[in-house]
């Protein structure tokens, strides 16, 4: 048996290890970046992030395979279920103004390893999304010379049948990766600049087609005649919203640049709800008018935009809406490669990833290496991959990003506030005489440990409830709560709402195909783990919040989370099997990262071995503040008798 005991302290520490959150510098303004960026930068960053080749693409493919006219409504409940995790983005941009994104925002609160976890797959996801959306581009530009270039390619350098492989090299897809590769590289200004003349085409196209469209409308197309506005019912309408859902999902790089905005505590909350307000009424008003020149039924899944011009006879609007879908997935692109090497940076400056990837250039005052690397990265794949079926892997990734955002607000929400006063040695003041009171810039030091018990009584007297310490109402009805340390009962609601919500959604999407459950078991079942996901919520909201701050908050807390980490696992548990399997296989490789690379030269590896030995002081300054002074403990020739002997020591200081 006491052979087993080191071994168990190992492991304990093993898992405190996995589990650290990254320590915040004070100021969280300071910067190597060049905080240049507007709230108009960021409103058109995360613009051209979500409307893309989803608006010329997507609506038509949804509307005539899936949903019908209906794809109105799938695309505003889509666009609140996106405002869920939106809100969690904004409270945390705002809170923590430094670039990572959901990987920075999972480090401060939830732990080490899940923060690694997120950043590793939104990492693939940025990559192949800015390669897949590179093919796209290629593709429609193509399209529109009359697949010319593909002709010449194939017959002048050949195909080849390869799994996983495209059927001919995209020499124009790796191009025009490597021109925005080069565009990024000159730093922030210039991305932003870019990205405007690209989103402001782009806009001026959407309101082009909008106006054009409600000419154009005729409303016999959603009659009965042509199907009626709903032909695929509410299953087709929920169909449609999980496909729409993914439409959105670019307003993470409004977070992943607040490290270079001017005032992120205010204009990325603002950025992220206009974006989205602005992309969720593109969506709705450009399906509207989709759905009213041509009959659903008729729509050209691949340029349905541009077909419904041509059918309708103005050719001339078809080429309008093609160099606006070009302008579009532009600024895709621009988004991809604007947002992946910061992420990058963020793991590399934490020590989680590979050093060379922290450099900023003194002058560009952004990562070029990281720009670089994974530019070319970028090319390569668009270049010879065959992307089509590793696109799904883009909704997991971006999926577990989301639920543990919204995890980590509610566990962020209800932790113990850091102080903000810098620590102080008492000495530091001089000390009151005998018939002097204590003024109010004067502070008492307090030696014995009788007056350190006395004065931690006196604080918490005077002082509110502690953030995730049961409220005062519910003590009578609760008491047994109050024995664990405020946020322990928090962090197990946490887990236990997501178990019950995987439970549900795994009930919801497999208990009638996979798993032929009979009415009554699935009743039952989903009774029980409502009940669960129900009860974990009342549990965490009868505990104390934070006190508000002067950044964003999202309101309705821990509702608006817990419902935004029910859809997530819910759309997650849509996806097929074999995406399932890719994301497994990813994750082993990240976890071979992390445990060769990550974990033993993580700063906070590193603050952990340099600040094993401390000893405490504690201070009380005039605001009745508890603050808490360390200093290095010098090795004592005689050994110690106790904590009466500390205590001792202490006071001859």
């Amino acid at each position: 048996m006491a052979g087993r005991l080191p071994r168990s302290a190992d492991l304990t520490r093993f898992c405190q290890k996995l589990n650290r959150v990254k320590t915040l510098e004070d100021d969280m303004m300071e910067t190597t970046f060049n905080r240049c960026l507007s709230t108009i930068d960021l409103i058109l960053l995360g613009i051209g992030g979500m409307v893309g080749s989803g608006l010329y693409v997507l609506t038509g493919t949804v509307a005539k395979e899936i949903s019908g006219p209906a794809v109105i409504v799938s695309f505003i409940i889509a666009g609140f279920a996106s405002l869920l995790a939106a809100l969690c983005y904004a409270e945390f941009g705002a809170r923590v103004p430094k670039t990572g994104s959901a990987y920075m925002f999972t480090y401060v609160s939830m732990g080490e390893i899940w923060a690694f976890l997120i950043g590793w797959n939104v990492l693939l996801e940025y990559m192949i999304g800015g390669a897949a959306v590179a093919r796209a581009w290629s593709g429609y530009l193509d399209s529109i010379f009359s697949h010319k270039i593909k002709n010449f390619t194939e017959t002048h350098i050949g195909t080849w049948q390869v799994p996983f492989l495209a059927h001919y090299p995209d020499f124009l897809a790796a191009g025009i990766l490597l021109i925005a590769t080069v565009f990024i590289s000159f730093g922030a200004k210039v991305s932003s600049w870019l990205n405007h003349v690209f989103s402001a085409i782009s806009l001026g196209v959407i309101l082009f087609i909008l106006i054009m469209g409600f000419i154009l409308a005729e409303p016999k197309n959603w009659s009965a005649q042509e199907g009626g506005f709903a032909p695929y019912g509410l299953s087709g309408i929920m169909a449609g919203t999980a496909t729409c859902f993914y439409a959105f999902v670019g307003f993470d790089v409004i977070a992943a640049s607040s490290e270079e905005a001017r005032n992120p505590q205010k204009a990325v909350p603002r950025a992220i709800a206009i974006s989205l307000g602005l992309a969720t009424g593109a969506y709705i008003l450009v399906s509207v008018v989709l759905t009213l020149i041509v009959p659903w039924h008729t729509l050209d899944p691949d340029a349905s935009l541009a077909d419904a011009f041509y059918r309708r006879g103005y050719s001339w609007a078809g080429f309008i809406v093609a160099v606006g879908s070009i302008c579009a997935m532009n600024t895709v692109l621009l988004s991809n490669l604007f947002s992946l090497p910061r992420i990058v940076y963020a793991m590399a400056e934490d020590g989680l990833f590979f050093q060379v990837f922290s450099r900023v250039h003194p002058r560009t005052q952004v990562p070029v290496i990281g720009i670089v690397v994974f530019g070319v990265l970028m090319a390569l794949m668009a270049l010879i991959f065959d992307l089509e079926a590793l696109v799904q892997f883009l909704s997991i990734g971006t999926l577990l990003a989301y639920t543990f955002v919204a995890a980590s607000i509610v566990v962020l929400r209800f932790q113990q506030e850091k102080s903000a006063a810098p620590p102080q040695l008492a000495r530091s003041q001089p000390s009151p005489g005998p018939n002097e009171g204590a003024g109010p810039s004067e502070l008492k030091e307090y030696e014995s440990f009788s007056d350190k018990l006395q004065l931690v009584g006196t604080y918490k007297a005077k002082v509110h409830r502690q953030p995730g310490k049961l409220k005062a109402a519910f003590e009578p009805y609760l008491e047994f709560l109050t024995d664990f340390h405020p946020g322990e009962v928090v962090t197990i609601a946490v887990v236990t709402l997501m178990v019950s919500a995987v439970c549900l959604s795994s009930i919801l999407v497999f208990g009638n195909t996979h798993l032929h459950l009979p009415t009554w078991s699935y009743s039952l079942l989903l009774l029980l783990f409502s009940l669960g996901f129900l009860l974990s919520v009342l549990l965490i909201w009868v505990h104390e919040q934070q006190q508000s701050t002067q950044t964003f908050q999202i309101p309705l807390v821990p509702l608006t989370p817990a419902l935004s980490i029910l859809l997530n696992i819910y759309l997650m548990l849509k996806l097929s099997y074999m995406t399932w399997l890719r994301f497994s296989i990813w994750l082993i490789l990240g976890l071979l990262v992390y445990f060769g690379y990550g974990i033993w030269h993580s700063k906070e590896n590193l603050r952990e071995l340099t600040s094993c030995n401390v000893s405490a002081r504690y201070v009380v300054f005039p605001s009745s503040s508890l603050e808490e002074t360390v200093q290095a403990v010098q090795p004592n020739p005689q050994p110690s008798t106790g904590l009466s002997d500390m205590v001792t020591e202490e006071a001859k200081q």
